[in-house]
């Protein structure tokens, strides 16, 4: 088996004055950077559609308001004692 060491340094070798050539002050998030924000995008728009779909499918009555009960019975009250 080779001795990884001797080619881990070789590699080493060669990959320091190229990361010397990059700008220190500047910092940019490269394709990893890209492609992790591209992925949650996909995801987020997936999310969306989903919870689209499912807040569609959504079919509940709706509850009556506890004063408004009160308030139409005294509004039929007062209409027929007018009519």
């Amino acid at each position: 088996m080779p001795d990884m060491s001797a080619s881990a340094s070789l590699a080493m070798t060669h990959l320091v004055p190229l990361a010397k050539e990059l700008d220190e002050d500047k910092v940019t998030p490269g394709v990893l950077g890209f492609i992790v924000f591209a992925v949650m995008a996909l995801a987020v728009w997936g999310l969306m559609k989903s919870m689209n779909r499912h807040m569609g499918r959504v079919d509940f009555p709706e509850s009556r308001e506890p004063g408004a009960d009160a308030e139409n019975a005294a509004a039929a009250n007062g209409a027929e004692k007018r009519g």
